[in-house]
């Protein structure tokens, strides 16, 4: 090699292009590496079952920092979609664009879906949308059925999705009458296990780990080397006898797969509320804060008693002026076990938000954190 010059290699589709910060609603947000080719497949998978093409107007309403507004972008630039970035101040204001631009697709998550649904749609700001997806949390049945009639010719999608995996999970729209609570099935490119406790693929009802395998799993957390050995480990169906196991995503979430291999997502490990001996999944609490038409946004929270371990203190803003708490708690009874039924709902203008548009239950959870030790109820 005397006297000749080493040439570098390209880069590579496992080098790394991205760090991606979760947003931290527990503990410090942690820094998901992708490499070129997470990025690279993620967006042929979306593209593929969002049937985008370079005919779709995709409007960007949630930062790129976060997976799904990234997901976006990517997706237009594997098909050469136009992609329309809004930094909007009110919700109208996406109405507008949807007009003026003709926007063709939009991913939201359910608090803004909220705002929307309640705004007023032109056929012309309307009528030309060909999908509109949700991310980010359970999309209220309330919500969705009236997103379906804002816009007539727009398939639903409804998704799951880790910022470990980018994406995991889609409904398919001719199941969402079916199934309208069903995280879907895996998307293309990506297996999905349901494992319990003991490391064995759980059986059809049976609640379970969400593990995410495939060319999506990310590089782990950045210089964080103790949280990556947690949550990636290699998937339970590994071959015996492979000396580099392949690494999966544990995502920590609870779900269950129903006999036709649909998921349905149960609660967040983290989030799951520890009342009286029982763990209670917050979204089961504010999926009947929803249905009783009282409340415009909710959020379940488990905090600190002196003797339930923990209450369940639900956080809601109203639909109407009218906050009356008599009246929704009469409901939960009459649709919840009374281990469910939260002990005090706190009435607020607006429910707080992180950079993502998600509710930011860490905010929430640190300010209403001694409010039973406080009141020694």
């Amino acid at each position: 090699m005397s006297g000749e010059s080493v040439q570098a290699c390209g880069t590579l589709e496992s080098d790394v292009a991205a760090i991606l910060y979760t947003s931290g609603s527990t503990g410090q947000p942690k820094g998901v590496v992708l490499s070129h080719r997470n990025l690279v497949i993620g967006a042929k998978s979306v593209a593929t079952y969002l049937q985008n093409t370079s005919e779709d107007r995709i409007l960007s309403l949630l930062p790129l920092s976060f997976d799904a507004g990234l997901s976006q972008l990517t997706t237009a630039l594997c098909v050469g979609a136009s992609l329309v970035l809004l930094d909007y101040l009110l919700p109208r204001d996406v109405v507008r664009c949807c007009e003026s631009e003709q926007i063709t697709g939009i991913t939201g998550v359910p608090p803004l879906w909220m705002q929307l649904a309640n705004q007023k749609w032109t056929p012309s700001a309307s009528e030309q949308l060909r999908y509109f997806a949700n991310t980010g949390g359970k999309m209220p049945r309330k919500i969705l059925g009236r997103l379906r009639v804002i816009f007539p010719n727009a398939s639903p999608f409804l998704m799951y999705g880790l910022t470990e995996a980018f994406r995991s999970t889609y409904l398919d729209p001719s199941q969402v009458d079916n199934r309208p609570d069903s995280i879907g099935k895996a998307i293309p490119n990506a297996e999905i296990l349901v494992v319990n406790e003991q490391g064995e693929l759980c059986g059809p009802g049976e609640p379970g780990e969400l593990v995410h395998r495939g060319p999506l799993v990310s590089l782990g957390y950045w210089n964080d080397l103790a949280r990556t050995q947690e949550r990636f480990k290699p998937p339970p169906n590994q071959l015996d006898g492979v000396p580099l196991p392949e690494m999966a995503v544990w995502s920590g979430d609870t779900v269950s797969m129903d006999d036709d291999g649909y998921l349905y997502f149960i609660g967040r490990r983290d989030d799951m509320i520890k009342t009286s001996g029982y763990r209670v999944s917050p979204t089961e609490i504010e999926e009947v804060a929803f249905a009783s038409r009282m409340v415009r946004e909710a959020a379940a929270l488990g905090v600190e008693h002196p003797t339930l371990g923990q209450a369940i203190l639900l956080i809601v803003s109203a639909t109407e002026n009218d906050r009356d708490t008599s009246e929704l708690l009469t409901y939960f009874r009459q649709n919840l076990p009374n281990h469910m039924i939260p002990l005090q709902v706190e009435w607020v203008d607006q429910l707080p938000k992180n950079p993502n548009g998600k509710i930011n239950r860490k905010y929430l959870a640190l300010q209403f954190a001694d409010i039973f030790l406080e009141d020694g109820q």
